[in-house]
């Protein structure tokens, strides 16, 4: 467990008493890596990745990127999913139950690769005032998340797979990159292909984003896109994420956003860490093993318990109150 910045540490606190709630079997491994609260250095890092080493299983609350320049220009979570090979981010966008936005029932899954692209922190002054800053796209890495991307659909059962580019501009990186959604789309006959620029993309999904199913892009849209796509179902505080390796498997926020002015406050919404920590379980088949934990946080919506950002008044403890007490009606009385 990292708990990161911001309300980083709240959230894991709700998660963890929701886990005691539930007497789920997991024991969390907490460390602590911030680089604004100046608890992060390699050795810590190293610690970390150990630790993945043995669990192969993370919970991790989002890690603070400072905007000011001190000499290293990947950031401890880049540098950290970069050690881990965490290749493919995936962000599942789902309307919550009793919770009415512009669009309702959505379900769309964004998956981006997230170790190339543009934040490959390959930048330098070339000329007084002049900055160079590099995009690398690979053949190999932009065939593996295309092949990701369709082995999900095809696991999770989606008809359709969007590779998201912006190739008419960059005709040889995103060109490179929707060459090789295009190969590895000829192996999946099953499932349609489509592709689309990424700022249509963009208006597409305000639009009208029922027409979405997975979607598939490089680093920097991704990034983009997930926060839009999150914005339209309530935004950072219900969507859950991950991030897999060929061996590891990272749970948490799906839009990575500290939410610093809540901290203290008392205010955050644990849903998406709920969620996310619900999605572990799954992933470690808790639910097979130990019987199963019903821990998703989403009954509680149709109670009307609703945090502010969500435009109720209810705590986070009131939250995470209510999810307990779904497990057990009479817990701590």
């Amino acid at each position: 467990m990292l708990p990161g910045d911001g309300v980083g540490p709240e959230l894991m606190h709700a998660v963890k008493e929701v886990f005691k709630a539930g007497n789920v079997p997991v024991i969390f491994d907490e460390h602590h890596l911030s680089e604004v609260q100046n608890t992060a250095s390699e050795e810590k890092l190293d610690r970390v990745v150990d630790s993945m080493k043995e669990s192969k299983v993370a919970l991790i609350g989002k890690i603070h990127t400072p905007m000011e320049y001190k000499g290293d220009l990947a950031s401890y979570d880049m540098r950290l999913r970069r050690k881990l090979d965490l290749f493919a981010n995936v962000v599942h966008v789902k309307s919550l139950p009793g919770y009415q936005t512009r669009h309702n029932n959505l379900d769309l899954v964004i998956i981006r690769e997230q170790t190339e692209g543009e934040y490959s922190s390959l930048e330098h002054e070339s000329a007084k005032g002049v900055i160079e800053c590099l995009k690398i796209i690979t053949r190999a890495k932009s065939q593996r998340i295309a092949k990701f991307a369709f082995d999900y659909a095809t696991k999770k059962g989606r008809a359709k797979v969007t590779a998201v580019h912006k190739a008419n501009i960059m005709k040889l990186g995103d060109g490179l990159f929707l060459q090789c959604c295009k190969e590895v789309a000829e192996l999946y006959p099953k499932i349609k292909f489509d592709t689309m620029i990424i700022d249509n993309c963009c208006m597409q999904l305000v639009q009208n984003p029922y027409q979405f199913d997975v979607l598939v892009m490089p680093n920097l849209y991704g990034n983009i896109v997930d926060n839009l796509a999150a914005g339209l179902v309530g935004g950072a505080g219900v969507v859950p994420g991950e991030s897999y390796s060929a061996e590891y498997a990272v749970f948490e926020l799906g839009a990575r956003h500290p939410f610093a002015q809540a901290v203290g406050r008392n205010i955050a919404n644990p849903t998406a860490m709920l969620l996310s920590a619900s999605n572990m379980l799954r992933h470690l088949n808790c639910s097979l093993v130990h019987g199963p934990f019903p821990v998703s946080p989403l009954p509680v919506l149709d109670l009307q318990v609703r945090t502010r950002d969500l435009g109720g008044y209810s705590t986070t403890s009131d939250f995470v109150k209510s999810v307990i007490d779904n497990l057990h009606p009479h817990y701590g009385a």
